[in-house]
């Protein structure tokens, strides 16, 4: 009787413990959550500061980058990648990983929380100054501050083959159009004449004909996958795409 006894109360005492225990976890589970919003509450605050974004919509954008991250701090490559593919419908291998280099400020092979808020920024919401120069940087492949003839043969190459390709047409060497083009392009942007385009140049060709911007190819979202993110963002709306995101 005396051993039934004793085995009850010790029971009771671990049933008690348990109890304590799940407390004090969610307890802390809760403190964290707080302190994990807190925190995204004030990063949004300083980044709508420094972007085109409201507040509200920073924070939307860093609960999406905490989705597709796990709730890190390193948004890679591939991720990221699958991201212009699924939401914004880019399809050049070459260019998005242009792009992603031109969101990669510290050139880590990760996007940081604010390099992926000031990169959607400019990618979403740019003034034309800002757009101009990422899309130089985007095209300036070597990234010397220049884009040079080959670097312009290469992205022109890149998208002719795959304009070919989508209609299913072949040309036995499309090089020697592709270069015509080039010496074109040069002719009517390379206002010092030193046979590259530097930033000025690409600025000025811009400002005159705006439809230089994506001279050498696709690097900005096309409108209508612009305006339906920006109105999913602002709605608070937003489901993602991140189901085939790779490590």
């Amino acid at each position: 009787e005396y051993g039934k006894q004793w085995y009850q109360r010790r029971v009771r005492e671990f049933q008690t413990f348990q109890h304590y225990f799940k407390r004090i976890n969610l307890r802390e589970s809760t403190m964290a959550g707080i302190m994990g919003r807190k925190l995204q509450a004030k990063m949004a605050d300083a980044m709508s500061k420094r972007s085109h974004f409201s507040r509200e919509e920073v924070d939307c954008l860093l609960t999406m980058y905490s989705a597709m991250t796990a709730g890190g701090t390193r948004l890679d490559r591939n991720k990221f990648r699958d991201v212009l593919h699924n939401t914004f419908d880019m399809t050049d291998d070459i260019l998005m990983d242009r792009v992603f280099r031109a969101f990669d400020k510290d050139m880590d092979s990760f996007l940081s929380q604010e390099e992926w808020v000031l990169g959607l920024s400019v990618f979403l919401k740019g003034t034309l100054e800002e757009r101009v120069a990422y899309c130089f940087d985007v095209y300036d492949m070597n990234s010397d501050g220049y884009i040079s003839r080959e670097e312009m043969f290469q992205m022109l190459k890149n998208s002719m083959v795959k304009v070919l390709n989508d209609l299913h047409t072949t040309e036995e060497d499309p090089d020697e159009g592709i270069k015509d083009i080039v010496e074109l392009v040069l002719k009517k942007m390379d206002h010092d004449h030193d046979n590259r385009l530097s930033m000025d140049d690409f600025m000025k060709s811009v400002k005159e004909e705006d439809l230089l911007l994506e001279a050498f190819g696709p690097c900005l979202p096309d409108t209508k996958y612009r305006e339906k993110f920006l109105a999913d963002l602002e709605s608070g709306n937003f489901d993602i795409d991140v189901s085939q995101a790779k490590s």
